[in-house]
């Protein structure tokens, strides 16, 4: 096609829309056919074949009568325009072409061309996402005030389009944004568009990207790092102008060594907590009397009933410790003391507890092998009324009990335990379990090897509808009578 047969028209930027709108009625009007027609944005495109064209006159684009296209074309236009796609307007002007011959066809969603734009807006709707993610300002003294000043380097034309977010950022600060595309400035009061810029022109680091850096690399989790995703999220392409970014290599070539090092770290500390003896004895350690043991366990108590680490301990009407002997060889742990526990100083002699008492006798277990205890030691509830009502304990609350619960363990030294409910679930075994899941299973704790086995507590038996409850009980004492096995013969 010679260069007398194309029709150019010459936009002022790129992302000229206000131009291109008028271009494509002009075009329209004078009959041009997409595939003799071309977009020039002032002069910045290097000399092509068709430098000859014919150029649609400014007065052709101002007297132009407008065309009845559908309205979501112009948002897609006002979109794709900041691609970075040198065919774009003419893909435009293609689809618009179309539409002005046939307007029902912007329905067909799935047209080649349509398709084709949709895909760009995205790409341009996702760059301007990732640079209000990932542009970082630094702070410049300036001859009057600080001025914070960033570099990024996008990949379609979106500085105009992004200025507006930062703008409600950072009102109150004086900033520019520098990329190779254009450069936007905010005065406090105004904001004003400049040519490209260079990465010479932003700032370096300073003190406090340093101070920045140390903190990143504090928090990071090493156990949580997963890098296809990171990267996914936050490209390759803009590490390079994220101070972070320089740290992200070491700390993920070293994850799995510090995961590794925090489990073993978890694991000692929780081996220190449970090393816990009141009177001095580590445990493992052989006692030197039958009484010293029995006194050592009365002695735990005694500390535990002085102790005001949860802030519930001070309304409650007293720590209830558990009941029975040190040596038991099954330990049934529960939630918390309820109203009636609170205020006899015993666990499980309320509704709850008589059920399971008569479980266990229905079982025929001998109390001389039992020994019934709380994850938490303190009634923690709330007024309704002139009651009170049992509140679950949250999961620091539950931790400040974690070491009482744990000297019981090692006093006691049980063979086996049954985790009722799921708060003692979590303190037993260090995490969340999910009752419904692992009703009836058996979980090893990860430490000291003692075998849980998981079962509801009987409240959540209480509180099923009635229509329900009777086959609940039977499932539930049938996981129950699992925990017998470990019982010595008498």
């Amino acid at each position: 096609m010679s260069a007398a047969q194309i029709t150019a028209v010459e936009l002022d930027g790129p992302t000229d829309l206000a131009g291109f709108r008028a271009a494509v009625r002009a075009l329209a009007a004078a009959g041009i056919e997409p595939h003799a027609a071309r977009f020039v944005v002032s002069k910045c495109e290097p000399a092509t074949l068709f430098d000859d064209a014919a150029t649609l006159p400014r007065e052709a684009l101002a007297s132009a009568p407008p065309l009845a296209l559908p309205a979501g074309f112009a948002v897609l236009c006002e979109t794709v325009l900041m691609h970075d796609d040198a065919l774009r307007f003419s893909r435009l002007y293609e689809l618009a072409h179309a539409l002005n011959k046939r307007r029902t066809s912007w329905g067909d969603t799935l047209a080649p061309q349509r398709i084709v734009l949709e895909h760009m807006a995205q790409a341009v709707r996702r760059e301007l996402h990732k640079t209000k993610a990932f542009v970082r300002f630094r702070p410049v003294q300036g001859d009057q005030a600080v001025t914070h000043v960033a570099w990024f380097e996008p990949s379609h034309h979106i500085v105009r389009a992004v200025a507006p977010f930062f703008v409600r950022r950072f009102a109150g600060m004086r900033w520019a944004l520098l990329t190779p595309r254009g450069s936007a400035h905010w005065s406090g009061t105004t904001l004003t568009f400049g040519p490209p810029a260079e990465r010479a022109d932003a700032p370096t680091a300073d003190a406090g990207e340093a101070l920045w850096l140390a903190y990143y690399r504090s928090i990071f989790n090493p156990a949580r790092l997963k890098l296809a995703m990171m990267k996914r999220e936050m490209p390759v392409r803009f590490w390079s102008n994220l101070p972070e970014a320089s740290s992200i290599g070491h700390l993920a070539a070293a994850a799995g060594e510090r995961t590794d090092r925090m489990v073993r770290d978890g694991a000692a500390l929780r081996l220190r907590r449970r090393s816990v003896a009141c009177d001095g004895q580590a445990r493992g350690a052989a006692p030197a009397s039958e009484p010293a043991n029995v006194d050592s366990l009365h002695a735990v108590a005694a500390q535990a009933r002085q102790c005001e680490r949860c802030e519930f301990a001070a309304h409650a009407t007293q720590m209830v410790w558990g009941e029975g002997p040190r040596g038991a060889a099954l330990m049934l742990v529960g939630e918390q003391p309820g109203d009636r526990e609170d205020l006899e100083g015993r666990p499980f002699v309320g509704s709850a507890g008589a059920l399971l008492r008569e479980s266990i006798a229905a079982l025929g277990w001998p109390q001389t092998q039992l020994y019934l205890t709380n994850a938490v030691k303190h009634f923690k509830f709330e007024w309704r009324g002139k009651r009170r009502m049992h509140k679950t304990a949250a999961q620091r609350e539950a931790l400040a009990c974690a070491d009482w619960l744990e000297a019981e363990i090692a006093q006691v030294r049980p063979r086996a335990i049954v985790a009722l409910g799921a708060t003692a679930a979590r303190s037993l075994l260090g995490r969340s379990v999910p009752i419904n899941e692992h009703a009836g299973q058996w979980l090893l704790r990860s430490d000291d090897g003692l075998p849980v086995l998981i079962v509801h507590h009987p409240a959540a038996l209480l509180r099923a509808p009635p229509a329900t409850q009777a086959a609940l009980r039977a499932t539930w004492a049938q996981q129950l009578a699992g925990a017998g096995r470990f019982l010595r013969s008498e």
